[in-house]
């Protein structure tokens, strides 16, 4: 009876497997799609993402602004009636803007323009990097997957091996009931990655602008690729840099602001003309002329140039801050890509030939009763680290490449 139960419990973790691992009934009757490169998923992200699209909403904004500066101030029209001669004026009055104020406001709105461009690439950049790190994190995760059903394939043999001893009286029932319960704890592991899995694979659907549910696969094998040089990576960083373009753009509006400030420390002037009646018995329809301009003296707008100023050389400051930041980052993501290239490739050269030789080893020696139950677990759970180990470092090596996109806030090449 004990081999019809072990039976049964595969078929039943089986189908339990099959419903939760494929998202449920529907996401396993939606037809598959091809398989994603991550340069596609990028290219869908800046297409179709919902965040990139609300923030190219901004362009036509920050373009109407430029039309606001370039209004020009309303004239006044006035009426008065009055006991006294002239009983009736009607006159009208024409501010007229002196110290290049328009200009001044139209130059810095166009900078602003300018500024809510340079942003949107920020914006797209900050994207992409969520699209490769969270592409990165379903490779790995479905490459997780396949480790966890692997080792649970070991101990099934285990398992097996166990019961086989145990019939033909070479083991205890303890070593039945060990086995029985480490199997049962390898897919419970199968059934945690595939969730891990299925929720990653929610998060990068709704990235590329699809509904989370969607069939998603993925065209990669999380294989190292060539990395550029310090000196390449930090051309590169000079050339499509967003950062760096986001803040030369509030420089040039921040320079636009001190010259809207400084056109503001001259007066305006206010012309105005007007027609009188009712000043018999000296004239019946006579005219006026008026003149004015504001006196600075208790606001200047001096306080308004200095705060525009101080905030320019902030900027500056922050420039050289962020330069010497991304150089940093550039040097500390190739580093990083280095040591995790590095290690996965003594996994597969060494480590993982090693491990397989361990694993067959201590297999053969618990089935022909050499060596105990709890040796072959041992070697089993050394077996799952070694290769969670190699994974890891596939996985360092492109969150490394993603840091040193997030660098340079651009394509590495």
């Amino acid at each position: 009876m004990r081999p019809a139960v072990h039976g049964l419990g595969t078929v039943a973790f089986g189908a339990f497997v099959a419903l939760v691992g494929g998202g449920g009934l529907a996401a396993q009757t939606a037809p598959p799609s091809a398989p994603l490169t991550l340069e596609e998923a990028l290219s869908i992200a800046v297409t179709n993402n919902k965040t990139i699209a609300a923030g190219r909403l901004q362009r036509p904004v920050d373009e109407a602004g430029v039309n606001v500066a370039r209004e020009r101030p309303n004239p006044d029209v006035s009426y008065e009636a009055t006991r006294d001669t002239p009983h009736q004026t009607i006159s009208t009055s024409f501010p007229l803007e002196l110290g290049g104020k328009r200009g001044a406001r139209t130059t810095a709105a166009q900078a602003a323009v300018a500024t809510g461009a340079a942003e949107l690439d920020q914006l797209i950049a900050t994207v992409r990097d969520e699209v490769r790190r969270t592409y990165i994190d379903l490779a790995g995760a479905e490459r997780k997957v396949a480790i966890e059903v692997e080792v649970a394939d070991l101990y099934t043999r285990a398992r097996d091996a166990a019961h086989a001893r145990l019939l033909a009286g070479d083991a205890p029932r303890r070593d039945d009931v060990a086995a029985q319960a480490d199997w049962l704890g390898a897919q419970n592991d199968v059934i945690a990655a595939q969730g891990e899995v299925d929720a990653i694979r929610a998060s990068l659907n709704v990235l590329l602008g699809r509904p989370p549910a969607s069939p998603l696969s993925l065209a990669t094998t999380l294989e190292p690729v060539p990395v550029p040089t310090l000196e390449a990576a930090l051309a590169r960083t000079a050339q499509v840099n967003t950062d760096v373009e986001v803040i030369d753009r509030r420089i040039a509006e921040q320079t636009a602001r001190i010259s809207v400030a400084r056109s503001l420390q001259m007066p305006d002037l206010t012309a105005g003309v007007g027609v009188t009646s009712g000043s018999q018995p000296d004239y019946n329809v006579g005219w006026l002329a008026t003149a004015g301009i504001a006196i600075p003296l208790f606001t200047t707008h001096h306080a308004a140039v200095v705060v525009e100023t101080a905030a320019l050389t902030k900027l500056r400051a922050d420039r050289e801050a962020l330069l010497a930041d991304i150089g940093g980052a550039v040097s500390t993501a190739l580093s990083r890509a280095a040591s995790a290239a590095t290690r996965y490739t003594n996994y597969q050269r060494d480590i993982l030939p090693l491990t397989q030789q361990d694993e067959a080893f201590a297999q053969d020696a618990y089935q022909s009763g050499q060596t105990g139950l709890d040796a072959l677990i041992f070697s089993l759970q050394h077996a799952r680290e070694r290769r969670l180990a190699g994974l890891q470092a596939a996985l360092d090596f492109h969150l490394a490449l993603a840091d040193l996109e997030r660098a340079i806030t651009g394509p590495i090449r």
